[in-house]
């Protein structure tokens, strides 16, 4: 088991050089998803006997659900203490959106990475998402339909702005 041990980390200060990079963090966050996946997984065919479909509908839903609520998990002011014990405030990058950094090492940089990057988190909203269409389908649908329609206010309000701005110049 050594050899294994000295071999990973040999590995690790190959590709990190002197950089800070939580390998085992990141290998642990992707085995907490691989268990929770496949749980998800195997407890949605117990209860349906097969993987359930996932129509044009539902798809367009999750798509704008998940991006709206991965951008408001790691951009939005709102939900920035969630967000505080593993990142440390740097500004803001875009409209009512912050600019944060990973703070800490290990685990804790490697949570903050994951919290701070949408396209990182939004791997585990479209998970959730899909556990939500096998397990409580009405419930995730409504929710799916109130942050569609969240994302496309923000996308009008943007819209506005800009044409604000072109009929003030």
């Amino acid at each position: 088991m050594s050899g294994v041990v000295d071999t990973a980390r040999k590995q690790k200060e190959k590709y990190a050089g002197d950089a800070d990079r939580p390998l085992g963090s990141y290998l642990g966050t992707m085995a907490v998803y691989a268990v929770t996946t496949g749980a998800i997984a195997l407890l949605a065919w117990r209860r349906r006997g097969r993987t359930p479909p996932v129509g044009l509908g539902d798809l367009a839903l999750m798509t704008i659900t998940t991006h709206k609520l991965s951008r408001l998990i790691a951009k939005d002011p709102v939900t920035s203490p969630l967000r505080a014990p593993f990142t440390r405030y740097s500004g803001t990058s875009g409209p009512a959106e912050v600019s944060e950094e990973a703070r800490g090492h290990g685990v804790r940089h490697a949570v903050g990475e994951l919290v701070t990057c949408p396209f990182c988190t939004g791997q585990w909203v479209a998970t959730a998402y899909a556990a939500g269409l096998v397990f409580a389908p009405d419930a995730t649908r409504l929710a799916g339909a109130t942050m569609t329609a969240v994302a496309g206010s923000d996308w009008l309000q943007l819209a506005y702005a800009r044409l604000q701005q072109s009929a003030e110049s």
